[in-house]
């Protein structure tokens, strides 16, 4: 980043809202972040909390940890603080960067994290804050094998957790991502319509290093985003299919010009056919689709030309691409982690450069996704005689929605949490906007007074609304269970896919 920093000094390297900055300013700001938290007395190798949006002010923090060897760990606005506190104390953050529209939800962290000693929050004080501390680069000794980043992944216990990235990992995930794609150029643009936290920063550092620019937009709305591609002649983006499909349905799309677009990487969720062919009708050849997870990615890639082709034997469309050149993919036996044959259906097995070494200080959950440098992900799935992968189903009922994970158990430990409740059940469900939602059947006591709306609220309130049930189905019988007496969602979730050829939502 130093060295892209110093040949690209005169170009653009962000945009936000119309504001600009130049790769100079940007490192010199970075720098100064990098200062200011080093002046706190964190060491590299410390890790440092950032809750915030795609702002100008992001890149700050992204620059400033590089160049101070600090791991950055990014929250999730759309949490709750119960999971904020979660992921700073098991990663031991020293310190952590908010913006000032979510600085409510770290009030008191101090208090609960145990190594948590400073919260810096990005107000109206900010800027001269910054400009205090020196631009110089404290170029701190940086190892490829010193970790990056640590993100989150969710779990079947609702439990979040840490995924870490070295230097050298976190590189090798940009160059898989970027290994289809034509070349980036310099003053090419990287349009940023979700958090850099989450799928679109794995884009975000190969742009860096390659001369171009990175275009942070805040809030997602699909008309300004529109106009934002066409006016800024965006040439790169990342996009899950909700997105895409809100983006190729928006009035003015099919009118503009999008003759700079080179690129849109679509993921984080499957996608439907309709969505890929409408939005293939309205932006051209340039839908790249992939599949990874954030333990593994990517692993598999195609471009436009192969994603809409005919192929003997194989149903591009309908598939997730085939595996990179940096990896190897298995479908393996759930049970025995046996390899199994072409067109046999089983769980999904990555061995990847990018991928984990392990959770971060969780050895029982990495002895449960990790067998032999292979990463088990819980998915469904079937190869083909051409290597195209096709995800069919998820093992642990993981609800994707909108390209966010979310954790069935984590939601039924809030329902039950009411006293009016004394068991309940979450799965996805289809949904023509997100792909799929949480449904939740919810067995209450005889006389409860209990509404569906009181549920969905206290799920909202206690994890945040993207997580909550789009709807609450309540019930005196006892659910389902299985043979050994666990909650046999399947059961339940069935009825809802009838007419559906995966039992995994797509926009």
């Amino acid at each position: 980043m130093r060295r892209s920093a110093s040949f690209h000094a005169d170009h653009i390297a962000v945009i936000e809202s119309g504001r600009r900055l130049t790769y100079a300013e940007a490192w010199s700001r970075g720098l100064r972040m990098a200062n200011a938290l080093l002046g706190l007395g964190l060491e590299p190798g410390d890790r440092v909390g950032v809750l915030e949006d795609n702002t100008f002010e992001s890149v700050d923090f992204f620059a400033g940890t590089a160049a101070a060897n600090l791991v950055r760990v990014p929250l999730y606005p759309r949490n709750g603080p119960d999971a904020h506190e979660h992921m700073l104390s098991h990663t031991g953050c020293r310190a952590v960067v908010v913006s000032a529209s979510h600085a409510e939800a770290l009030v008191g962290m101090t208090d609960r994290v145990e190594s948590l000693d400073h919260v810096i929050v990005r107000d109206d004080s900010y800027e001269d804050w910054l400009a205090g501390f020196a631009d110089t680069d404290p170029d701190p000794a940086v190892g490829e094998d010193d970790w990056f980043i640590i993100r989150h992944t969710g779990g079947t216990t609702g439990r979040a957790k840490g995924v870490g990235y070295t230097h050298k990992t976190w590189l090798d995930a940009g160059r898989d991502w970027f290994y289809n794609f034509p070349p980036v150029e310099i003053g090419d643009v990287c349009q940023h319509v979700g958090p850099i936290s989450h799928g679109s920063g794995y884009l975000f550092t190969p742009m860096w290093l390659s001369g171009g620019t990175n275009l942070l937009v805040p809030t997602f709305d699909p008309a300004a985003v529109i106009e934002t591609m066409e006016t800024e002649r965006v040439t790169y983006g990342f996009l899950v299919p909700a997105m895409l499909n809100m983006l190729a349905r928006e009035p003015s799309a099919r009118d503009r010009d999008w003759s700079a677009l080179k690129a849109l990487q679509i993921g984080g969720a499957p996608i439907a056919d309709d969505t890929a062919l409408l939005a293939r009708d309205v932006f051209g050849d340039v839908l790249y689709q992939g599949y990874g997870q954030t333990e593994a990615v990517p692993i598999t890639m195609m471009g436009p030309r192969e994603w809409f082709s005919t192929v003997e034997g194989s149903n591009p469309l309908r598939s997730a691409g085939r595996p990179l050149p940096f990896g190897d993919l298995q479908i393996v036996d759930p049970e025995s982690g046996e390899p199994l044959d072409v067109d046999e259906e089983g769980e999904i097995a990555i061995r990847c450069d990018g991928q984990m070494y392990g959770f971060w200080e969780n050895p029982e959950a990495t002895a449960e996704r990790m067998r032999d440098g292979w990463v088990l992900t819980g998915d469904i799935g079937r190869l083909d005689a051409n290597g195209y992968l096709y995800v069919l189903d998820r093992k642990d009922d993981m609800i994707i929605s909108g390209g966010f994970n979310i954790w069935p158990a984590e939601l039924e430990n809030v329902l039950t949490s009411h006293p009016d409740v004394t068991e309940a059940a979450v799965f996805g469900v289809p949904s023509e906007r997100w792909g799929e939602s949480p449904h939740a059947v919810v067995t209450i006591a005889d006389g409860a007074s209990v509404t569906p709306e009181e549920l969905i609220a206290l799920c909202s309130d206690q994890l945040g609304s993207y997580k909550k049930p789009a709807a609450v189905d309540l019930t005196t019988d006892e659910l389902p269970k299985s043979p050994v007496g666990k909650l046999a969602r399947k059961i339940l979730r069935e009825p809802f896919w009838e007419g559906h050829d995966r039992r995994v939502g797509g926009n």
